[in-house]
């Protein structure tokens, strides 16, 4: 029978089912073949024994969240508190586009900006917006819910970002726990102990528990380079151009004019880093 996992606590895997919601153990084999069921994959169980006997192929799979088949990622950027970081969210956007997950920037806390603050940030979402990502204020509830109609979408940013807080509002039967701000650290606790798959109107959510550190290493210089889209519409001389040192880089010359600085300044941090 086919099933798809929501939830999984401790070695306990909650499945979707066609009669209702069930749990399982994962068999002995998965552990031998360094396999590891995620949340959102699609398996084939045993309803009398209770196992998960095989998984069913992928779409994708995410390890930081740890979850799999995902259509779209909601990055909850918060504008303070904590601050805008450009640097985590190209992060974030090159795992998304690498893993074939479509991106939506979502903006949470802008009341916690003045005017004069918020007007520095605009250009920026603007920026991204016209690259091709769409960009959307966590209080338009019927617009997040049109935009992951039929659609399986994990929630993920930084911490204490307001992910569940923002999952609530979608859903006023849920009730996943927030916590407020540390003063002290400039970010929120991790408030979310599971990864777990919920029905919210008509589409699938994944809540995740918030992450800042996030290991790029695990891709090569030439997926980094693809991820960031923009750069991929300029024609540099040579093939294989990685826009650090080469000379007469299109997209080097594009920094500041069509290009925004700091996603360049990220593009090199990232490559340097590695």
């Amino acid at each position: 029978m086919k099933g798809q996992i929501v939830k999984i606590v401790s070695d306990d895997y909650f499945l979707d089912t066609s009669f209702g919601e069930i749990i399982c153990k994962a068999r002995g084999k998965f552990r031998k073949d360094n396999i590891s069921p995620k949340v959102g994959d699609y398996v084939i169980f045993d309803n009398e024994k209770k196992t998960i006997e095989d998984i069913l192929p992928r779409k994708n799979e995410l390890d930081r969240p740890f979850v799999s088949n995902i259509d779209e990622a909601f990055i909850i950027t918060s504008l303070k508190k904590p601050d805008f970081s450009t640097n985590l969210l190209d992060k974030l956007l090159i795992i998304c586009e690498i893993n074939n997950i479509k991106p939506v920037i979502c903006i949470t806390k802008k009341d916690l900006l003045s005017k004069t603050e918020f007007n520095k940030i605009k250009p920026i979402l603007r920026y991204y917006k016209k690259i091709g990502y769409p960009v959307v204020y966590n209080n338009k509830i019927c617009k997040i819910k049109r935009m992951f109609k039929n659609k399986t979408v994990v929630f993920t940013g930084q911490t204490g970002a307001g992910k569940s807080s923002l999952i609530n509002k979608l859903d006023k039967n849920l009730d996943f726990e927030t916590n407020e701000i540390s003063e002290a650290l400039g970010r929120g606790k991790h408030t979310t102990r599971y990864v777990t798959l919920v029905n919210i109107g008509k589409g699938k959510v994944v809540d995740t528990p918030g992450f800042s550190a996030i290991d790029l290493s695990i891709y090569t210089d030439e997926q980094i380079k693809n991820a960031f889209i923009e750069f991929n519409k300029y024609d540099c001389p040579y093939k294989g151009c990685m826009h650090i040192k080469e000379k007469e880089c299109k997209v080097k010359e594009n920094i500041n004019d069509n290009i925004l600085k700091s996603r360049y300044d990220n593009y090199i941090k990232f490559i340097e880093k590695r």
